[in-house]
């Protein structure tokens, strides 16, 4: 994970990048409405060499272990009523400062918590999500409910 130091306007705003959710952040996860249609924003930044937790070789990059990852994410996705609306490679920052941009964004789309959960315990998905950890140096995952801005 990295961890950066922001200041916005005098406000100083530290942001740490993390490839798992802490025990905190997914008790969160199962309280309240699991039965809401939700969206995941997902701030990526990538290794520049993947590398992959059963210790296999690869001369994949980061970037390419995680763009398998993307592919196959898509066909779980759909098999629990998700879909991935929107996916790009971040070009600049408009408005702001940051020390470093992430590398790209992902918004994922889900029926509910309760699905995305059902995706996330699915023995194929597990296999995915190797290419997922092992292209990431962290990622910013926002959860998002449809409503009132």
């Amino acid at each position: 994970s990295f961890c950066k130091s922001n200041h916005f306007g005098g406000v100083s705003m530290k942001v740490k990048n993390h490839t798992r959710p802490h025990q905190t952040q997914m008790e969160g996860f199962f309280e309240g409405d699991t039965k809401t249609p939700i969206a995941m924003l997902n701030l990526l930044k990538f290794k520049k060499k993947a590398e992959y937790e059963d210790g296999r070789e690869t001369d994949l990059t980061g970037k390419e272990a995680y763009s398998i990852y993307g592919q196959e994410v898509t066909k779980h996705l759909a098999k629990i009523g998700g879909k991935l609306v929107f996916g790009g490679k971040i070009s600049r920052l408009m408005i702001g400062e940051v020390e470093d941009l992430w590398d790209s964004v992902a918004i994922a789309q889900y029926p509910s918590r309760k699905a995305m959960l059902e995706m996330l315990m699915d023995p194929d998905y597990q296999k995915s999500e190797a290419h997922r950890a092992a292209g990431l140096e962290g990622q910013l995952n926002i959860e998002i409910k449809e409503g009132d801005l």
